[in-house]
């Protein structure tokens, strides 16, 4: 947006200042159609709650009381996070006797958690 100063318009450094397409926009477009499922990932992950257990789990696999524990959170509370973190395919979990111990869905998830803690050292 201009902004005037001086009786001069200045324009804000970046943006383009004409509107004059490249032509290659049209051969991303069908791309726009991935952006649905990564921005769920993204939105899901988006919760401090979810993303600390998302990293607890990235270490060892762990049950609900430990979770709880660990956060500092209601084992109802960490229920309700697993509940949608699984449902995104984020986590998976095993029954062993009356224990349910949680971990990371597959590799691409852990590989998420190192590549956005990796980014986040950079800024600091």
């Amino acid at each position: 947006m201009p902004t005037r100063s001086k009786n001069r318009t200045t324009q804000i450094a970046d943006v383009c200042d004409c509107f004059e397409p490249s032509g290659r926009a049209g051969e991303l477009s069908e791309k726009l159609l991935e952006v649905a499922g990564l921005s769920e990932v993204f939105k899901v992950l988006g919760d401090e709650t979810r993303t600390g257990i998302i990293h607890l789990l990235s270490h060892r696999e762990l049950c609900v009381c430990d979770l709880a524990e660990i956060m500092g959170v209601s084992m109802p509370a960490v229920s309700h996070h697993l509940r949608l973190l699984k449902a995104h395919r984020l986590v998976k979990y095993r029954r062993e006797g009356k224990m349910v111990y949680y971990s990371l869905d597959d590799r691409h998830i852990e590989n998420l958690i190192r590549e956005a803690q990796e980014h986040f050292a950079e800024q600091r």
